[in-house]
Formats: structure tokens, sequence, C-alpha cells
């Protein structure tokens, strides 16, 4: 079950007002300040509010991971028992497994006023890092290993290096390349639970979480292998497998859909193998329209835009879908069923 979401992003510092600024089509896509690409034009990318263009990439990913862990965590009146899983980036230009690790480790340090952490496992694996760290987190709620977990992901392509990588991938969006997307950042941040164990605490049921699997993509991006699919088909599949159908069809569906060919190619298959699930498997919302390519933030702040959206009365039904992909191959999605 999912009791609380925290979200920080460009289009907005708390939950509900990210939600919101999705629903509405709020767009913070911008240009950098002060750096430019390899044709001479700034640029393009999608900054978080509240944070100095020249803050070092680490802090901003620690402020804006704080920042929804705070409000996740709002709804504990005594300190909790919890496990703690993290969603970060595939290593880069401009970002380390160590870099990532001393993130972890002030976080982690940051929570324990609040939450007796039982366990911390980071998952470094980009776009699908955060639901494949709800995953794991799920797996072991189930099995009766923990009652309670937070599970974070968050992201941000604010570095001049990871910039400049971006660019000579012709992945960076500029006049010369149509086909590529805008950097964003953010965090997400999803209070999980057994529905006891949160009774206990007197905290509510947002969604249940019908499903959440993980498959891998041999076929990855920046290969000459075709990609046709196979990896995210699998894992939809997986995590609509326990939905009750026709009746439990998903109505929406949040993704990491962001300009690049390669991804909008790779979901094109999807639907000719996996339909039944859908009301209308073309339904999608890609909110890297509104805050850029988030990275590993996206799972986390898919599942919030669904909570928002059902909190706030404007979600089109009770089953949606998140999915995310991976550069390193990962295919991840989660099913929910609002409670509200």
């Amino acid at each position: 079950m999912i009791a609380a979401v925290g979200a920080r992003a460009p289009v907005g510092l708390y939950a509900d007002a990210v939600g919101t600024a999705v629903h509405a089509g709020i767009s913070r896509l911008s240009f950098h300040p002060r750096w430019v690409d390899r044709t001479g034009e700034r640029m393009r990318a999608a900054m978080d509010a509240r944070l100095p263009d020249s803050l070092p990439v680490s802090e901003r990913m620690y402020a804006m991971g704080l920042s929804a862990l705070d409000e996740a965590t709002h709804g504990l009146r005594a300190r909790a028992r919890a496990g703690f899983y993290i969603g970060l980036p595939e290593p880069r230009p401009g970002w380390t497994l160590d870099e990532g690790e001393r993130l972890v480790e002030r976080l982690s340090a940051a929570l324990l006023p609040r939450v007796a952490l039982e366990t911390v496992e980071s998952v470094p694996k980009g776009h699908a890092a955060g639901l494949l760290a709800l995953e794991a987190a799920a797996a072991k709620i189930e099995a009766g290993h923990l009652e309670l977990a937070l599970v974070l992901g968050v992201d941000s392509y604010l570095n001049a290096l990871t910039m400049e990588w971006l660019d000579e991938n012709r992945q960076l969006a500029n006049e010369a390349n149509r086909a590529g997307f805008i950097p964003g950042e953010a965090a997400g941040c999803c209070l999980v639970g057994s529905r006891e164990r949160l009774a206990q605490l007197g905290l509510p049921t947002l969604a249940r979480l019908v499903g959440v699997a993980s498959r891998l993509e041999p076929n990855r991006i920046k290969t000459d292998a075709v990609c046709v699919g196979r990896g995210l088909s699998d894992a939809i599949e997986a995590a609509t497998a326990a939905l009750r159908l026709p009746e439990q069809k998903i109505r929406t569906t949040y993704c990491d859909i962001n300009g690049e060919s390669y991804r909008s190619e790779e979901f094109m298959y999807v639907p000719l193998r996996v339909w039944a699930p859908f009301v209308d498997s073309n339904a999608y919302v890609a909110p890297a329209d509104c805050w850029g390519d988030v990275g590993a933030a996206s799972g986390p702040l898919f599942l919030t835009l669904a909570a928002v959206s059902a909190r706030r009365g404007y979600a089109a039904g009770r089953h949606m879908l998140a999915w995310a992909s991976s550069e390193c191959g990962a295919r991840a999605a989660a099913a929910v069923e609002s409670c509200e």
C-alpha cells in the first residue's frame, strides 16, 4: 500500500503542486543561463526553481531528495522503523557510483531523527531505478521482512560534464538535434507498507500496489541492435497480471517517453503484444513535456502523479500504470489502484 508521497520538480516544490502542474500542462522547459552546446546555442534544461544554477549536482540531488523525503514522512507521528530504497542515476560523466553512495549516506543520516532504518539499499540503474527500488521494497514487505519502506528516486543532469556528454551523444535537444531530450532534475518519494502497519501508525492508504515487475531489454540504446520492445512489454505484462479484467483495466499510463526516437519506437511495439489490460494503450502521459527528463526520479514521481490525480478528483479511473526504461537495459512497470 502507498501511504504518502513527496515530490520536488521544476514545476513544483511539493506533490500536489507538481501533480496539478502536470495535469494543467504547465511547462518549465527553458535554457541554462550560462551553458552553450556545440553549435553555440544555449543548452535547454528544466531546473529547480529554488536552487542556484551554480550549485553542484550532488548538492542539488541532496536538496531535492531531502525535500521529497520530508513531505513523504510528514504524517509519521512517532519514530518508525522502515527500510530505505533509493533509485539513482547510472554512472556517467559528471556522476559516479561513489558520489551516489555518499548521497545515500547523507540522506540516511538526515532521516534518522524520524525513521529507524532497518535496511538501506541503493539502485543506481537510471530511469527504471525508482521502480526497481519499489520492486525490492515490495518484495521485502510481502515476505514479512519489512513492514514499512521509503522509496526515493532522485536525479539531476545539471552538471557541465553530463550536459556535454549528452550533447556529444546527440541526446541533447537543440536546433541541430530534434530527436533529443531536455534534461531536468527532480525527486519523488513513496512511503509504502503493509495495510496492518499503516493502520497501526494511523496513516492513510492512497493506493494499492497491484503489481510491480522488471525485465531486461537486450537490445539497448547506443548499440546497433534493433529494439522491438520485448523487455518493456514483458515488464508491463507481469505488472498488470493481477488485474481483474475487464473490470480493472488501466485508464492512464505515466511513462518516460522524452523525445528520443529510441524510446518512442520501443513503445510502439508494446500495444502489439500487451493490449488486454488497457482501455486505450495509447492514453499515456509523458511528463517530460513539463519537467524535462528526470532520469532515476521518474518512477516514484509517476506514482505521485497517480496518487495526486486520485486525491484531487481528476483521475480518469482507479487503475493506473507507471513504466520506465533505463539505458542499461532495465525495464520496470508498476500498476496501482487508487483507494481514494
